[in-house]
């Protein structure tokens, strides 16, 4: 799976959103938060395929956490994409 195309993450100070690009009429109710370890997630899958191995693996190379809680964080990181209608 990857990023849908034109969904960009902005930081603001020390918070981070996912807006989409383009768009002049902004709903705001549609931009979504993210918290620093989910924003860093973000960047390491950003352009590229993905799955929940690959999205584990940014967690246990960057935390100190074992590999089942991560999988699990993993799998909810990339199910609230999909709810979002950000991935494909």
């Amino acid at each position: 799976m990857k990023i849908k195309q034109g969904f960009i993450l902005h930081r603001i100070g020390d918070d981070y959103i996912i807006m989409q690009d383009g768009s002049s009429n902004v709903d705001f109710s549609k931009v979504i938060s993210l918290n620093q370890t989910s924003a860093m997630l973000w960047q390491e899958i950003e352009n590229k395929e993905f799955d929940t191995d690959s999205v584990t693996e940014a967690l246990t190379s960057r935390y100190d956490v074992d590999n089942e809680s991560a999988r699990r964080d993993a799998q909810k990181f990339i199910d609230s994409l999909d709810r979002e209608g950000i991935i494909e």
